[in-house]
């Protein structure tokens, strides 16, 4: 795929959210109806924000790219005849978005088959985006300002600062112990964050992000953030992480070797 290719994809992925988003504020911060989805996440929850803004950006993509593979959380998968898949998180951090607080965003990726080429992460409500494509930079935006993102260099986990959204995310004993083994040793450990953790992470604003039991839909929008803008993300095992599972990032890829001898 060429650079322009990606960049004009990236630029529909974003208008795409933009438009999700402006069927998503009118649910935020108000009285709204709560459904739990429940399963092997535990309390899972899903309101009409998330279902209508996930329609919106299918439809986009339809109408734009009929032959495209559409993957939702909240409408499943349809496959294209194409080789792309968008990649689609209506609201990650729905949790967050009904507490009314604003660590959420809505996150759309395109994969070719081979890996991400674009993601975006886009909080309509404070108007910023966070977008890459796979071999360009990663930017900030909002409204007319644009920022390249870039990581910060930070080799020694004492000096780190980690993120994590829910400790209850560790489905094992084992895993548990594992973060906390780089925890114990970090400079700084916060709870909450949902896929804002990555991309204040892109900003150079957190060092490490260590998670489980992630979706594809989860985490497919922001590798591209996190690695255009200097950083590595991985699976616990250090492999590709594009299905979710055993999440890790880094902001320096130096910092990202210590941590994963760690997590083993």
């Amino acid at each position: 795929m060429t650079a322009s290719r990606s960049v004009d994809f990236l630029e529909f992925a974003l208008r795409a959210a933009q438009a999700a988003g402006a069927v998503i504020l009118p649910h935020f911060r108000v009285a709204i109806d709560v459904e739990d989805k429940g399963g092997a996440r535990g309390y899972d929850p899903v309101t009409v924000a998330d279902q209508a803004a996930e329609s919106v950006i299918r439809a986009e993509i339809t109408r734009a790219f009929p032959d495209h593979g559409l993957r939702g959380e909240e409408h499943g998968w349809q496959k294209g005849a194409s080789r792309y898949t968008w990649v689609i998180d209506p609201i990650d951090g729905t949790r967050s978005f009904i507490l009314g607080q604003m660590h959420w965003a809505t996150l759309i990726a395109l994969h070719d088959g081979e890996r991400v080429v674009a993601g975006v992460a886009h909080q309509p409500y404070v108007g910023e985006s966070f977008v890459a494509t796979a071999d360009g930079d990663a930017q900030w935006r909002r409204g007319g300002e644009r920022r390249t993102l870039r990581t910060r260099h930070c080799r020694a986990v004492a000096d780190a600062v980690v993120a994590c959204t829910d400790p209850r995310m560790f489905r094992t004993a084992a895993e548990r112990a594992a973060f906390d083994r780089v925890a114990d040793r970090a400079r700084l450990t916060r709870w909450g964050g949902d896929c804002y953790a990555y991309c204040l992470l892109a900003m150079g604003l957190i060092d490490v992000v260590i998670e489980s039991s992630l979706q594809a839909y989860d985490v497919q929008a922001l590798m591209p953030i996190v690695t255009a803008a200097g950083g590595a993300i991985t699976s616990w095992s250090g492999g590709s992480c594009e299905e979710g599972g055993n999440v890790v990032a880094c902001g320096d890829p130096a910092l990202h070797v210590e941590v994963l001898k760690l997590l083993a």
